[in-house]
């Protein structure tokens, strides 16, 4: 099985460090790099700053548990995306932008191949698990805005990153395919 995390910031770098015991070969999608300020939010350490993030969190999980992956730097585009994502046995979707997502639900959806998408609202109220066949995108209040930055939204950050890790590790066990909305007071699964 090969997952491919497209997208490692907040919640995707939380996700695939919650998926670090599965039987699967991880895969980790970025082009940007670690700065300070997402210490706070993000599954990095001090000595990672200014590393590419996919790197980053490769190298993490290799020092601090052992575990294997697989890292490419870049970002992914309507050029690359085939390239980059034809031999995945389920896509993860992280990113923290809309035209991002847009494109790797075309691929998915032209490929025939599973994606499910994490996405945490900017105001930090909500947060959602949405497998592709079911999900349906919703505009962004403005292009690119940051919804993680600082730790502010860190408790639901968790809570997102870890229902998101749960739907993984239920596909990779058992090819089930459940949603969720998850919010403070509750995660509440929106399909059997």
């Amino acid at each position: 099985m090969r997952i491919l995390f497209c997208g490692v910031g907040a919640v995707g770098s939380t996700a695939a460090v919650l998926c670090r015991n599965l039987e699967a070969t991880l895969v980790f999608i970025d082009f940007d790099r670690v700065e300070s300020r997402n210490l706070l939010a993000q599954a990095f350490v001090k000595p990672s700053v200014g590393r590419n993030k996919a790197e980053a969190l490769k190298l993490q999980l290799l020092n601090l548990y052992g575990v294997k992956s697989e890292a490419v730097g870049v970002r992914l585009t309507r050029d690359n995306v085939e390239a980059l994502c034809q031999g995945a046995d389920l896509l993860v979707d992280c990113f923290d932008n809309q035209a991002s997502r847009l494109v790797l639900s075309a691929f998915a959806r032209a490929a025939g191949k599973p994606l499910v998408h994490g996405a945490l609202a900017a105001d930090g109220t909500f947060g959602l698990v949405r497998w592709e066949e079911r999900f349906v995108p919703d505009t962004e209040d403005s292009a690119g805005q940051a919804t993680c930055e600082g730790g502010e939204h860190l408790p639901l950050i968790g809570q997102l990153a870890a229902t998101l890790a749960r739907a993984v590790q239920d596909f990779v066990k058992h090819g089930v395919r459940r949603d969720a909305l998850v919010g403070l007071a509750a995660v509440t699964p929106t399909t059997a």
